[in-house]
């Protein structure tokens, strides 16, 4: 387990998507291109935080807020440091700034094959409130999720 006292938590920056865009596939997720995500980064309504352990990147995630509401864009934790506790660290932390940002609830989309996260959103009372189908690369479901603030 990690030394949270030692844990960087900011905002993050190009830079930091600069440092980790060579390996996003290898050791994270390769979601989006660099390109989107740079423009989402950067975007005034989303709100991205860094995850930083012994001066590594070691987990990310964030919101885009509208109106009232914020959508998690995405929570990646490195590959070789997954099952820690940092997916809950981070959700948690994106649910202060949804707070503080005085947003009313928190979507997301999850694929349905997803065990661990289904369980982890469940845990902070998200609920299933629909379903896309088909929505990951047209063959998995994605259940969309709500937690009200």
């Amino acid at each position: 387990m990690f030394d949270l006292s030692k844990m960087q938590i900011y905002n993050m920056n190009v830079s930091d998507l600069d440092e980790i865009k060579e390996n996003l596939a290898e050791n994270f997720d390769n979601f989006w291109s660099y390109e989107i995500f740079k423009e989402e980064i950067v975007n005034n309504n989303s709100s991205y935080l860094v995850a930083r352990y012994d001066d590594e990147i070691i987990c990310y995630g964030g919101i885009k807020i509208i109106l009232d509401t914020a959508d998690v864009m995405n929570i990646v934790t490195k590959k070789d440091k997954r099952n820690m506790g940092l997916g809950k660290f981070i959700l948690n932390e994106l649910i202060n700034v949804a707070k503080e940002k005085n947003c009313t609830s928190i979507t997301l989309e999850v694929n349905e094959n997803n065990k661990p996260a289904i369980h982890l959103y469940e845990q902070f009372g998200f609920e299933q409130v629909g379903l896309r189908k088909k929505y990951y690369c047209g063959v998995d479901n994605a259940i969309l999720m709500t937690l009200k603030l």
